[in-house]
C-alpha cells in the first residue's frame, strides 16, 4: 500500500513537472513589445522603439499621462500642460497624436523654444496641429492625408515600418496604446502651415 501511494506521488509529481516545463517555457516567448519590428494594429513598430521601452500598464492611461510614462516626450508633456492642453487631450476620445520626442523639441534654439513657450496661443497651435481627432492605424499611413485639430493637414507616406509625416519627421515608434489615443512618437516638431 505504502509502495503504491509512493508511485502515485512519484507519477503526480512527474506530470506537474511535464505541465510546469512547456508553461514556463511559454513565459519566455517573444512578447509583444516596443521592439516589435512589423506593423500591426495590435504591436508597436519602428527604430526607435527599443530606446522607448514599453511602460506597463499605458494602455490604461490617458494619452498625457500615458505620454508622460515616457522620459524620451518629457518636453512635450511640458509643453502641453503649459499651453493648458493636457486636460482637452485627455478627455478627446480616440485620437491620434504624432509626438515629437525630446531631441526634436532641443532642435530648436533655446530662444526659439521659450519664445514658443512664452506665447500660449502659438503653443497651442503648434501642439493641436500635432493631434488627429480620430485614431489612425499604421496600415493608414502609407498614403495619407488628416485633418489635425488645429484645423490643417498633414500627410503620411510611406511603407513597411518606415513613415514620414509631412515628408520630414521619421515615425520613430508607432502605434502606442492609450486610453483615448494612438502614439506616433516621431522626430521633428512639425509646423503648421501659415
Amino acid at each position: 500500500m505504502r509502495l503504491t501511494r509512493m508511485r502515485m506521488r512519484t507519477a503526480n509529481a512527474t506530470a506537474a513537472v511535464v505541465m510546469a516545463v512547456p508553461l514556463a517555457l511559454a513565459g519566455t516567448a517573444p512578447q509583444g513589445h516596443a521592439q516589435d519590428a512589423s506593423p500591426s494594429p495590435s504591436g508597436t513598430f519602428g527604430s526607435g522603439c527599443a530606446g522607448l521601452a514599453q511602460k506597463v500598464g499605458t494602455a490604461k492611461d490617458k494619452v498625457v499621462e500615458a505620454a508622460a510614462a515616457y522620459p524620451q516626450l518629457s518636453h512635450l508633456v511640458s509643453a502641453a500642460v503649459r499651453a493648458h492642453l493636457n486636460g482637452a487631450l485627455d478627455e478627446k476620445p480616440g485620437i491620434t497624436v504624432f509626438a515629437p520626442n525630446d531631441q526634436a523639441f532641443q532642435a530648436a534654439t533655446v530662444a526659439q523654444f521659450a519664445s514658443l513657450l512664452a506665447d500660449q496661443g502659438q503653443l497651442k497651435k503648434l501642439l493641436t496641429y500635432h493631434v488627429v481627432d480620430r485614431q489612425i492605424t499604421p496600415d493608414e499611413l502609407s498614403h495619407g492625408s488628416f485633418k489635425t485639430v488645429e484645423g490643417s493637414k498633414l500627410t503620411t507616406s510611406g511603407s513597411g515600418t518606415d513613415f514620414k509625416v509631412n515628408g520630414e519627421a521619421n515615425i520613430v515608434c508607432g502605434n502606442i496604446k492609450a486610453a483615448n489615443a494612438t502614439i506616433y512618437v516621431i522626430d521633428a516638431v512639425l509646423e503648421p502651415p501659415s
